[in-house]
């Protein structure tokens, strides 16, 4: 877990002339090649010196999770539902080429959003993977397949996917766009939004809408990229807009459906998580 900010302070560390040391799995969380660790300074292994700070990092602590739960007199469930961002691991291309790969494979091999839901979980999804040690058996999904589901939970968003929606999730850090009609993605824009202001956002989407943005254009310009399927053109451009995320204020004002699932978009990607767990699980029973 951590990339960026744990890097930045690993990088400080460095610089004040102090060591540091990690375990081979978990210096991959400042590069996917273990040779660019090194030559950054970091020295690899499973050994510690006598001494030495150790830090344990995960994105997910089922114990500390118990221990929490445990004191507002909850039970710990049996089962999990886990979302996380994960670019995938690459160590010949650009992190953000990578993880677009996997969109433009999945949006031309259908688009089925039960897709995005994984049991076995792909190789390259080393951050995926490690949550998956942490918490055996549990179901894990990228947050922004999370926030697809969740939006799917509010009435409105169910009710104009069956003609066709823009789904727009705000996020911390990044932009998804998606073009949705049933459970069929047409087309994905991912994008990151301390690049962007509210002009530059209505321009992306008006171009996505219309089938004209590119991910040439989309990472040209710092962005992860773009993919419409050539399918998308031969309907009528999907018009309904619904925006999710916890920075949709910037598009306050606009003609836009400010989706709520269940009453709190706060909590979309969670209610996402327990969609798509629900219908894996039928799913795997009608399968036998």
């Amino acid at each position: 877990m951590g990339g960026g900010p744990i890097n930045f302070a690993v990088k400080e560390h460095l610089k004040a002339g102090l060591k540091v040391y990690a375990a081979p799995l978990a210096a991959k969380t400042i590069y996917d090649d273990l040779e660019k660790v090194k030559a950054q300074g970091v020295k690899i292994t499973s050994k510690f010196p006598q001494g030495a700070e150790i830090l344990f990092l995960k994105d997910f602590n089922l114990k500390l999770l118990e221990e929490f739960l445990t004191q507002l007199e909850v039970k710990l469930p049996n089962k999990f539902a886990i979302a996380c961002q994960d670019h995938g691991e690459s160590l010949k291309i650009s992190n953000r080429i990578f993880r677009f790969q996997f969109w433009e494979k999945f949006v031309n091999s259908g688009g089925n959003i039960l897709n995005l839901i994984y049991g076995k979980i792909p190789s390259f999804f080393a951050r995926m993977l490690a949550i998956r040690r942490d918490s055996p058996g549990a179901l894990v999904m990228d947050t922004c397949s999370a926030a697809i589901w969740g939006a799917l939970e509010d009435d409105y968003v169910k009710k104009v996917s069956k003609k066709g929606v823009v789904i727009l999730n705000l996020g911390n850090h990044h932009l998804l766009g998606i073009l949705l009609k049933k459970e069929k993605v047409f087309g994905v824009l991912e994008h990151h939004l301390h690049l962007l202001n509210k002009v530059k956002i209505k321009e992306l989407i008006n171009k996505f809408i219309n089938g004209r943005l590119t991910f040439k254009e989309v990472y040209s310009q710092g962005g992860h990229g773009c993919i419409i399927s050539p399918e998308y053109l031969n309907y009528k451009k999907f018009d309904k807009l619904a925006v999710i995320g916890p920075q949709r204020e910037i598009l306050k004002g606009e003609k836009v459906y400010f989706a709520s699932p269940y009453g709190d978009m706060m909590l979309t990607g969670a209610f996402g998580l327990i969609a798509a767990y629900k219908r894996k699980f039928s799913q795997l029973q009608e399968q036998g």
